[in-house]
């Protein structure tokens, strides 16, 4: 018997007519004439969502009552397929749901409205997990995409300031790829470098240590910022994790907060392309009031009479005639008045379907300096993204991977203060055939050192992937796996064109010291998940663990004397050389952590964390470390009694307690160590000990406290957080002093020390007035913190007796107390602390100083009209700091001076207030003011407000465009700064760099 298949052959054809036949021929019954009907009221429904900021993507465009939606691209538009007689649905967490009947329209916009009670329904990153807004019993502080792009920053870390209770950011140099300087609520560690946050980029931890040596710190103040390596239009949101419940699950890093990058993803709908330019221009905020030639003189001219000296000596060139005197050249505007110019330009594509989406973007950035001369900073990424889940959702991946290159070429030191010390009379820097002008021997010239360059290249990656796989019974498997690559290369090169060609110096005395570094990490965190609803109870189980390996390498050298500057480059070619730095480390890490919350009748909340930390930089048996905190909320408003009050809208109190820690010391601090001398002997490199061993060197240990208020009024168009906290750490990672006879100068071990943060943080959300055509919101945040040491046994007999003081706070100065100016002598006078009749250091150097603000924060406003939108920032700070005078030397020498330096002592019974003027010739005016800017006469208040960042946007009219949406913007940085400060920026601390820079940008954004 002869078998037929379906599946062979010509009768697989057949087969499939056969199967699609009744698709493409309905039935009789279905009546022709209401088929024809449905198919004439069928139409393509197009239009663009949404709010007071601008376009939304990602919002639900639904058919009521129907199974048909879609969703709206990244440049907020949509398409759908809908019937006249449909109504239209678009919904976005969030926001107020809206319902648009179609009627003969064929093009639909919609307009938004936030609603404060779905604002608390946002999903908000916790690093390992998310949680609604409502939901949260930690505290978590963030910002959007939308508040980074009114801001011309480079860094997305400037465009956190003043936006955030309880984080301060201050900006280290105005120069390009500078750093910047993170503290979240307060500074725990005794040790300057242990105060970093944890940086966490798409769940992979990126170091925030120090990638160069030396070189780079003649330019920038301190090392570069982390998240120099990303473009901020990348960034979809940062979080800040805060106190111990948010932070506990991270352990051992989670002790000074914790920094979440989340970046942009491709969503749901049609492929759109975006592009964006902007261009601006940036300046020093502010110059000091310095003296002018005629002051200048006539201060010269009376420290020399006050000296005694009746003529001037022959290196007294300002003076004694070898300069012109009617000369006047303001050397700040000179130096530091140039234009930088800033470029951004910015690509991307995205898109997806229900089961795949993408983004793919890039940018290219450049910024130049104020300095005369070419110099310029250049950033390139490419970023991409793809996320896919399987059809029944069970199965999901995202992958994420970010490249970026860093170019750095900037003079070999800074000019600032070069142009607050020059004489006014100085000559000119150019000689008449364009040559560095040196005026035969008798002037420095300040732009020489531009002959010198640092220069810095920087390869950085950090690539992502998330596998997660839905499995029965409410379980979820997830699989975290990250990999980062750094390779740094910088350079600073001395060549002999900075000295004064009368020395008679060629390349010979040429040098260069250059450095190469490299890092690399994996991260591999395997989890499980478990959800379950038991009633009115809803519990979330979290377990997990990390594996963690870093490896890093530093190379550093030295040359000098080479044939021609053109080789300055190649060290080979130097004449001498050596290797200053070789050096290989390893870091490895391992925990295991878990989280158990528990939601009854979304009224009571209990978060549990818990972590074991093991770390390589601790001894054998002190590896590993147990931390964990327990975070619970109440939401009061859930109660029967709170219903329709009429008063509060939401009503939440919150309370945490936990611990975390800190192992950023650096690797083998606790291992005898060796290093190379570089002293031959017999033939043989000498080795000599540097560090001694300590098997009881462990962690840090952070103990977090908070309560916290939570409330809402007028259906939460106010919204009002108030939250206190205490932090305390101890055993604090730092070097004992030891005594000289032992060869060594410290003993790094844990130190029975305990340093305590303290303060309350107070945000405001309002919505003042919500239109369709206008609306009005502001945000204000407060924070006021005190830190202090509160233990620290043997301090009086130890090193550190002149840095701390039992009860004060970290951040201090001690010095001597200024009482005034001798009206007989014309010169300061200060505090016999001691009493011994001799004034002294550090016996007499007493008086307490705080330069820690007493309290900061910003008031942020966003108005928008129709498709104008105004955002507007201001950022203040209440604090002290060193003042102009601390920057200068002594009054009457070959420097120049602020012009209130002018009111000061010339006789007997004058108030000053400034000393008698000295050209150095006579000590017992140079002592006491050497001990005039070591007082708290240098220290003033540098309170401030600053216009932070403002930005207008103007959204041309599609119908102007074609269809297309194309924004128009301008947008300023630092524009405006009111302060009684005296010295030039308010907000600055490192005096001699320049100070962060007044950006005015003008950008278009076009999206297809």
């Amino acid at each position: 018997m002869k078998t037929i298949s379906f599946l062979k052959g010509r009768n697989a054809f057949w087969c499939l007519i056969f199967l699609i036949a009744p698709l493409l021929h309905p039935p009789a019954h279905a009546g022709t004439k209401a088929h024809a009907s449905y198919i004439q009221q069928s139409k393509t429904i197009t239009g663009t969502v949404s709010d007071v900021s601008g376009t939304l993507p990602g919002v639900t465009v639904s058919v009521k009552g129907k199974a048909t939606a879609t969703m709206t691209g990244s440049d907020g538009t949509y398409q759908i397929e809908a019937n006249e007689t449909d109504t239209l649905v678009f919904s976005y967490l969030g926001y107020a749901i809206q319902e648009i009947p179609i009627a003969n329209q064929s093009t639909i916009d919609a307009v938004l409205q936030a609603d404060s009670r779905q604002l608390q329904e946002i999903t908000i990153n916790a690093g390992y997990y998310t949680v609604k807004d409502k939901e949260r019993t930690g505290s978590i502080a963030s910002i959007s995409a939308k508040d980074i792009a009114t801001q011309p920053t480079a860094n997305a870390l400037a465009a956190m300031q003043g936006r955030m209770a309880g984080v301060s950011i201050t900006q280290t140099t105005g120069t390009a790829g500078g750093g910047f300087t993170v503290q979240i609520r307060g500074t725990n560690s005794l040790r300057s470098d242990g105060n970093a946050p944890l940086y966490i980029i798409d769940g992979v931890p990126y170091s925030s240590e120090s990638i160069g040596t030396g070189p780079s710190n003649t330019i920038h103040p301190t090392v570069t910022s982390p998240l120099n390596n990303i473009n901020p239009g990348d960034i979809e949101s940062l979080e800040v994790l805060k106190d111990a419940d948010a932070t506990a699950i991270y352990g051992s890093r989670g002790a000074n907060g914790v920094v979440l990058v989340t970046t942009k993803k491709g969503k749901l709908g049609k492929t759109s392309f975006s592009a964006s330019i902007s261009q601006g221009a940036g300046g020093v905020t502010r110059f000091m009031k310095l003296m002018d030639t005629r002051q200048y003189l006539a201060m010269r001219a009376e420290a020399f009479a006050n000296d005694g000296i009746t003529e001037y000596p022959s290196f007294a060139y300002d003076i004694n005639g070898t300069w012109d005197p009617n000369r006047y050249t303001d050397w700040q505007e000179e130096l530091l008045g140039g234009t930088a110019s800033f470029t951004s330009s910015n690509l991307s594509l995205s898109g997806g379907s229900e089961q795949t989406q993408f983004l793919i973007s890039g940018n290219f950035s450049r910024e130049t300096t104020v300095f005369p001369g070419d110099f310029e900073y250049k950033k390139r990424s490419l970023r991409a993204s793809i996320n896919h889940a399987s059809k029944d959702q069970k199965f999901a991946m995202s992958f994420t991977a970010g490249y970026t290159l860093q170019d750095n070429g900037q003079p070999s030191q800074d000019l600032t203060a070069a142009a607050w010390s020059t004489p006014p009379n100085a000559p000119s820097l150019y000689t008449e055939t364009g040559a560095l002008n040196w005026e035969n021997g008798t002037f420095s010239n300040p732009i020489a050192v531009l002959n010198g360059r640092s220069l810095a290249h920087t390869d950085d990656l950090v690539s992502n992937m998330v596998l997660s796989y839905r499995l029965p019974m409410g379980l979820e498997a997830k699989a975290n796996l990250g990999y980062t690559s750094l390779e740094h290369r910088e350079s600073s090169t001395t060549p002999h064109t900075i000295y004064d060609p009368s020395y008679g110096f060629g390349p010979e005395f040429s040098s260069i010291y250059a450095s190469r570094s490299s890092r690399q990490s994996w991260i591999v965190e395997p989890q499980l998940q478990w959800k379950k609803e038991l009633g009115k109870a809803r519990l979330e189980l979290l377990a997990g663990s990390t594996f963690q390996k870093q490896d890093g390498a530093q190379l550093a050298q030295l040359g000098s004397g080479f044939p021609s500057n053109s080789l300055i480059y190649s060290m080979a070619s130097a004449s001498f050389s050596k290797v200053m730095l070789d050096d290989a480390s390893e870091y490895r890490y391992q925990a295991f952590f878990g989280r158990a919350n528990l939601n009854w009748d979304g009224r009571f909340l209990l978060n549990l964390t818990g972590r074991r930390d093991g770390s390589s930089r601790f001894g054998p048996g002190r590896q590993f470390a147990n931390f964990g905190a327990v975070g619970a909320a109440w939401i009061f408003t859930g109660e029967r009694w709170m219903q329709d009050n009429g008063i509060f809208s939401f009503g939440k109190l919150r309370a945490s307690y936990g611990t975390s820690g800190n192992d950023q010391i650096g690797n083998y601090q606790y291992l005898n160590t060796y290093s190379v001398t570089g002293t031959n002997y017999g033939g043989i490199t000498s080795l000599q000990p540097t560090r001694l061993f300590n098997p009881n060197f462990g962690w840090e240990e952070n103990k977090k406290l908070e309560v916290a208020l939570e409330t809402g009024f007028l259906s939460d168009r106010i919204y009002l957080t108030w939250a206190w906290y205490r932090n305390r750490s101890s055993s604090q990672l730092v070097g004992i002093p030891l005594p000289a006879t032992t060869g060594f100068p410290s003993l790094q071990a844990n130190l029975d020390a305990t340093v305590e943060n303290s303060g309350v943080e107070l945000t405001l959300r309002s919505s003042i007035v919500q239109t369709e055509s206008f609306s009005w919101t502001a945000d204000i945040n407060f924070s006021a913190s005190r830190n202090r040491l509160l233990s620290f046994p043997g301090l009086e007999g130890s090193s550190y007796a002149n840095r701390y003081v039992i009860g004060q706070p970290l951040n201090i100065v001690k010095v001597f107390h200024y009482t005034g100016l001798d009206p007989e002598t014309g010169t300061y006078t200060f505090e016999d602390t001691n009493g011994d009749g001799v004034i002294s250091s550090p016996d007499d150097r007493q008086t307490v100083k705080d330069l820690n603000p007493k309290y900061y924060g910003g008031l942020r406003n966003q108005l928008r009209y129709r498709s104008f939108q105004l955002d507007f920032l201001f950022q203040f700070v209440k604090q002290e700091n060193y003042n102009s005078i601390a920057a200068f030397g002594q009054p009457g020498t070959m420097i120049n001076q602020p012009s209130e330096v002018a009111e000061h002592w010339t006789q007997s019974g004058d108030a000053g207030p400034y000393q008698a003027y000295t050209s150095g010739a006579n000590p017992a005016a140079l002592l006491p003011f050497s001990r005039y800017i070591a007082s708290d006469a240098a220290i003033s208040d540098a309170s401030f407000i600053r216009l932070k960042n403002i930005s207008l946007a103007w959204d041309l009219p599609k119908s102007w465009t074609g269809g297309a949406a194309i924004k128009l913007s301008i947008q300023a940085q630092n524009l405006l700064t009111f302060t009684s400060y005296r010295g030039a920026d308010p907000e600055f601390t490192a005096l001699g760099f320049t100070p962060p820079l007044r950006i005015v940008t003008a950008g278009l954004n076009l999206t297809l």
